[in-house]
């Protein structure tokens, strides 16, 4: 399985604020690939701007520590949005969502909003 990992599920493992659920975990043991998107950088740099969060020092190296590639974000990930129906507006949320629909990535994320959307997901918190 080759897994995408939604931003708040890295933060979460970096800063111990949360835990992931036993099915989630069990998933990011047993990945042949795990991604983490620049767009999730993007999200949280947008995110510490606004005083929303703080950047974590070292959440380039923990995501590259942990094994995980970083996504770029190609030209058909940006067009890959349109085609999305509109179940909500968050920009971050739908790039992820049509990025993992272009790489064949199943989601991971505790964001119930995504499973409106016709992508492989893992709910990360069970």
């Amino acid at each position: 399985m080759r897994l995408l990992l939604d931003t708040h599920v890295v933060l979460w493992q970096l800063q111990g604020s949360r835990i992931v659920g036993p099915r989630a975990r069990e998933a990011i043991e047993r990945a042949d690939e795990l991604a983490f998107s620049v767009v999730s950088f993007a999200e949280i740099g947008v995110k510490a701007a606004i005083g929303k969060l703080v950047i974590p020092q070292d959440l380039r190296d923990h995501v590259v520590r942990g094994g995980m590639r970083i996504l770029g974000l190609a030209a058909e990930h940006g067009l890959a949005v349109a085609r999305l129906p509109m179940h909500h507006r968050d920009p971050f949320d739908r790039l992820l969502i049509a990025q993992a629909r272009s790489e064949g990535l199943t989601l991971l994320s505790a964001d119930a909003r995504f499973a409106a959307y016709d992508v492989a997901l893992i709910d990360a918190s069970g």
